[in-house]
């Protein structure tokens, strides 16, 4: 591979006022919990949610005139494809993505707000990568890979540039793995500025592709993840070398792990951020023994999560902290009795959100019955006193989850 870290700087120069210059913002809350000095790179502020902006832009201003005029086609699960279409709209290129089928909702919304055409192809990135290749060699235009491209990976490494020029005393970086093209480039020019700081990429354990190419363990990838910008099953031809060279450790995390820094970041930093993008706070706080005094710094590198999911997923997140419950009351089927439950649970502050009465589908004698409560409480400890009193009171109950 050609590329070296003055290709990343030159991209920068290219970048400078066509792209956001996110912010890299030190956490005290996350610091305090991780037992490291953690800086936050928000990627997840550029125009199209994400750093994808970078290299896109990098690749499509190299384009000749005659190129630029036959058109592009790429291949992405989301970020790419609305940086791609975006940057290709404000040249006046056509563009044509193609995306995996399963690709959430807003990301194939994004892609045609910016004008582009989008073709739904393919379970895989390496399916929708065949369908691009193949309208590419019809159609005469040029293919803009997701990250194996030099142009595409030196984008991607400024974002290392600034987070040094910010903090350059930083020890780490801890960069989310898919193809490979944001970490290559990051370490690439972190280690031309210092050779000593350590690179760190995070992977799904569904999707651990990278990791098992630098080890030569068998490929096995599968499953759906909240992670899908990192859901890669090829590494990048050119990714590859320059990952082995540089890379200090890759490292897992499971669905759970990211769901839960999907979520802290929300709760804790005020910002939205994808499952690729949670994916290295995840590690960070799943292997805390690589990091501890460390100063570190994460990139949080987008921001593009469906609105369904995010629901969905904050719902899991307040059931796992017990701030929602589900209680199964077993109760004498007789007058007062519910209303005894429902004083007993307002006495103790707990916020019910539904009941259910249920008489009929149960094992329980004919003289009780069994209620169902949602309810809204303080935490963990919370749930715990709420239990001990139905108890008490001659209540018997099971709680969903347990505290």
């Amino acid at each position: 591979m050609s590329l070296a870290p003055v290709d990343i700087r030159r991209a920068a120069d290219l970048l400078g006022g066509q792209v956001v210059r996110t912010p890299c913002l030190y956490a005290q809350i996350l610091s305090e919990m991780s037992g490291a000095e953690l800086w936050l790179k928000f990627e997840n502020q550029q125009f199209t949610g994400s750093f994808k902006d970078r290299g896109a832009l990098v690749k499509l201003l190299s384009l000749a005139a005659e190129e630029r005029q036959r058109g592009v086609v790429a291949m992405s699960a989301g970020n790419h494809a609305a940086a791609v279409a975006w940057h290709a709209q404000r040249l006046g290129i056509a563009a044509t993505i193609v995306m995996p089928v399963h690709t959430p909702n807003l990301k194939i919304e994004h892609t045609r707000h910016f004008g582009a055409r989008v073709e739904l192809f393919g379970e895989t990135l390496a399916e929708a990568r065949s369908h691009a290749e193949a309208i590419a060699a019809r159609a005469g235009c040029s293919l803009i890979h997701p990250y194996d491209d030099e142009r595409i990976i030196a984008g991607q490494g400024t974002v290392a540039l600034e987070m040094l020029a910010d903090c350059p005393d930083l020890e780490a970086l801890i960069v989310p793995v898919g193809g490979g093209g944001l970490i290559a480039g990051m370490a690439l020019a972190a280690h031309a500025i210092n050779p000593g700081i350590r690179i760190y990429g995070v992977q799904s354990e569904r999707f651990p592709a990278m990791r098992q190419a630098l080890t030569g363990e068998e490929a096995k990838c599968g499953g759906r993840t909240i992670a899908e910008g990192i859901a890669v099953k090829q590494p990048g031809r050119l990714t590859l070398p320059v990952i082995r060279e540089h890379l200090h450790q890759i490292l897992l995390v499971s669905e759970v792990q990211i769901e839960e820094a999907v979520q802290l970041l929300l709760e804790v930093e005020k910002t939205v951020v994808e499952g690729a993008g949670a994916a290295p706070l995840a590690a960070l706080l799943a292997h805390r023994e690589h990091f501890a005094g460390k100063r570190v710094g994460i990139v949080l590198s987008g921001g593009n999560i469906d609105l369904f999911t995010l629901a969905f997923l904050i719902r899991r997140g307040l059931v796992r902290s017990c701030h929602l419950a589900r209680l199964h009351i077993v109760l004498s089927d007789e007058s007062g009795a519910l209303a005894a439950a429902t004083a007993l649970l307002a006495a103790e502050r707990a916020n019910i959100i539904e009941v259910h009465h249920q008489r009929t589908f149960s094992h329980l004698p004919l003289e009780q019955a069994e209620v169902e409560f949602t309810i809204q409480t303080l935490g963990r400890d919370h749930l715990r006193t709420i239990l001990a009193k139905l108890a008490a009171a001659g209540m018997p109950t099971r709680s969903d989850p347990s505290p």
